[in-house]
């Protein structure tokens, strides 16, 4: 995994230095110093990264501990502004208080006006870049044991850090002169770790070391930051979580694919119950089909199996007779006559079918006799009923 790891003067004018770290390999892959802010953009060519790690100027970054009451609450933290007002130059609407570690009842404070993080925030964005952690540089550096500090030189500034939560920052010959007055304070002198080349010998109760960790002095810096776990990005400044990104740019395709995906399956479902509804009423007729053909049929689970087993018993006919048999030599008398048979019942023993058949008149009926007897059937006729505009007959017909 790359991280990129920009960091940014107080002004749009001050040189930005970079550099691409490596946290798999633990090593930098790209470094270099941009001649000012305005040219952010140009990182693009050089890197395919999009989120940055910024630093920013510590002197631009007020570090100090408040000394809290026991079992302090959160609107104790809240009203830490006004406890440091009266310390504050500028008015506390314009600052912002970001919360660091607490350690008993001391509470690590930073401070920063509302309109330098706005800037810095202004200028990554500009650039195309993102931005979810922000940490002053002097928090940057790693953290040096009691009467040891650390400190690097980037271009024409020297950052220093004294503590968990304390460092300056500013241009060389003046910290040079500032640490040489804090330095005398101290009588057993201060060793400062240095992760870059620097001209400290000359100050008196200073003793400095260089680093031998073998990184360049940016890898230093990216390795020490990645590690920091500080944030000035909190409260009202803090970032959404990534997903929280990828999940507005593809909500609107995902709310479309729901939409579809709802619409498709609803049409699936009402064509279901259409088929289902066609269904029920096809076996419904099936069923009136069924009870009109063999009336006497009785119940049955597979209307099938149940028909061609009756079929089988119907062909079993006396005297070598069958009720298909029948049927088909009366086919010719069926179709002169155009007689419909309304109800067919099959008597076995004595090779015989009653019937009651339909015809348009009686004359149909009558056609119908004539063509049986001609097949060599007897037919003995029943009542015959009028029923709307048709003719119901009773027949026996009995086979030679």
């Amino acid at each position: 995994m790359e991280q990129l790891v920009v960091r940014l003067g107080t002004t749009m004018s001050d040189p930005v230095h970079w550099v691409v770290w490596s946290t798999q390999d633990q090593d930098v892959i790209a470094s270099g110093e941009l001649p000012d802010a305005s040219a952010l953009a140009s990182l693009t060519e050089r890197t395919r990264l999009r989120k940055a790690l910024v630093l920013v100027p510590g002197a631009d970054v007020r570090l100090c501990q408040v000394d809290l009451p026991p079992k302090a609450n959160r609107k104790i933290l809240n009203a830490i502004p006004f406890m440091l007002e009266d310390e504050l130059a500028d008015d506390i609407s314009e600052l912002f208080f970001a919360f660091g570690p607490k350690t008993g009842n001391q509470q690590a404070v930073a401070i920063v006006s509302h309109e330098a993080v706005a800037q810095w925030r202004q200028w990554i964005e500009d650039a195309g870049f993102s931005c979810d952690t922000m940490l002053p540089d002097t928090l940057a550096l790693p953290q040096p044991d009691d009467q040891h500090w650390s400190a690097i030189a980037l271009g024409e500034q020297l950052i220093v850090r004294q503590g968990s939560w304390q460092g300056m920052q500013g241009e060389t010959d003046f910290m040079t002169s500032v640490l040489a007055f804090q330095a005398k304070q101290i009588p057993e002198g201060v060793t400062v770790t240095a992760l870059s080349d620097m001209d400290l010998h000359a100050v008196p109760n200073i003793t400095v070391e260089a680093d031998d960790s073998g990184l360049p002095p940016a890898g230093k810096l990216a390795k020490a930051a990645l590690s920091a776990s500080f944030n000035l990005l909190q409260g009202q400044y803090k970032v959404k979580k990534q997903h929280n990104q990828v999940w507005q740019f593809w909500r609107t395709p995902a709310i479309l694919l729901g939409l579809v995906l709802v619409l498709t399956i609803g049409e699936k479902v009402l064509h279901l119950q259409q088929l289902e509804q066609q269904n029920d009423e096809l076996s419904a007729q099936i069923d009136a089909v069924i009870k009109q053909g063999f009336p006497d049929l009785g119940t049955y689970r597979n209307a099938r199996t149940r028909i061609e087993r009756e079929m089988r018993e119907l062909e079993q006919g006396g005297s070598g007779s069958s009720l298909l048999v029948m049927l088909a030599q009366l086919n010719n008398a069926f179709a002169s006559s155009q007689v419909t048979p309304q109800t067919i019942r099959f008597d076995a023993n004595r090779t015989e079918i009653r019937m009651q058949a339909e015809g348009k008149d009686f004359n149909a009926l009558q056609a119908f006799k004539r063509g049986a007897e001609a097949a060599g059937f007897s037919v003995e006729e029943g009542a015959i009923n009028n029923r709307d505009d048709k003719v119901i007959g009773t027949m026996a017909i009995k086979g030679a």
